[in-house]
């Protein structure tokens, strides 16, 4: 297993992405009830200690893409360390991720 740095991004600064009261409860819940799958299945890590240089990003629509780049202008919204074979794999488990269900995205980086 390898360890793969999970980097959650949104677009927080634009009020038509701005999700209700209401939204931002359910929200968290769903933000909580991952967490709990991941540690269930033992995918939670250490601390990043060295990564490369190299990374992916997960869009929203599920597109993926290396990177990532200075022109983002999202707000990194949390991070988490996980446990995973490969790239491919640390993306699946982000696919889970609830920021992507708001339009953000996942920057996905390898450690060790």
């Amino acid at each position: 297993m390898n360890d793969f740095l999970l980097i959650f991004r949104r677009d927080f600064q634009s009020p038509e992405t701005q999700p209700s009261e209401e939204q931002l409860k359910d929200h968290l819940q769903q933000w909580q009830d991952w967490y709990k799958i991941l540690a269930a299945e033992d995918r939670l890590s250490r601390p990043l200690q060295r990564w490369d240089s190299d990374g992916r990003v997960l869009k929203s629509n599920k597109s993926v893409t290396n990177g990532p780049y200075a022109e983002i202008k999202e707000t990194i919204g949390g991070l988490v360390i996980i446990k995973a074979e490969s790239y491919e794999d640390a993306l699946e488990v982000a696919q889970g991720s609830p920021v992507l269900q708001l339009g953000g995205s996942v920057e996905v980086r390898k450690g060790f």
